[in-house]
């Protein structure tokens, strides 16, 4: 829950941050660029298998699968960042997260070229999202996490879709708890 503010706790200039104080972030690779999800929004990560395409769905969404009896939907965000539909290839995988929409919990797969490590990014290694103007949106960037001299784009889950888009792949409308 406090990954968002992770960047107005940073450490003192020259010393280094408590464990406290750093985040740990799951890295992947998405068409060659280094991307993050903060590590309390990820439960679990999946080899790639068959999907079960939906028909009517907006382009990015690659279909459903089946989670231990959870109908979960599986995006591809190359297609929800504007580029071509990510290769499927035996580094592929479904990182399966949970965002929040509407108050309600919600897992969701997303599609991605090849997971890479965990790793640990203080609060002063991040820096908040860059401003491109009124044309590019960044609202689903966290910020830019410096690791090894390289910028890492920090993911925010709960904005990757919009609200509006979100409650479109809700799949817990049956009043049964399925849980």
């Amino acid at each position: 829950m406090s990954q968002a503010n992770t960047q107005q706790a940073a450490a003192p200039r020259g010393s280094s941050a408590p464990p406290a104080q750093a985040c740990q972030y799951l890295t992947f690779s998405l068409a060659s660029e280094v991307f993050a999800i903060g590590i309390l929004a990820i439960k679990e990560i999946i080899e790639y298998s068959t999907l079960t395409t939906v028909p009517m769905m907006p382009t990015y969404v690659r279909g459903v699968i089946n989670l231990r009896g959870a109908v979960v939907p599986v995006l591809d965000l190359s297609v929800r960042f504007g580029k071509q539909a990510s290769p499927v290839t035996k580094k592929t995988c479904i990182v399966i997260i949970e965002i929040t929409t509407a108050g309600e919990r919600q897992d969701i797969g997303v599609v991605v070229d090849a997971v890479d490590s965990v790793l640990d990014i203080p609060a002063d290694q991040i820096e908040p999202a860059p401003a491109f103007g009124a044309r590019i949106g960044t609202d689903f960037i966290e910020g830019m996490g410096k690791v090894n001299g390289r910028f890492v784009i920090l993911l925010d889950v709960n904005s990757v879709l919009a609200p509006e888009e979100a409650v479109l792949l809700r799949t817990d409308d049956n009043p049964a708890d399925g849980s």
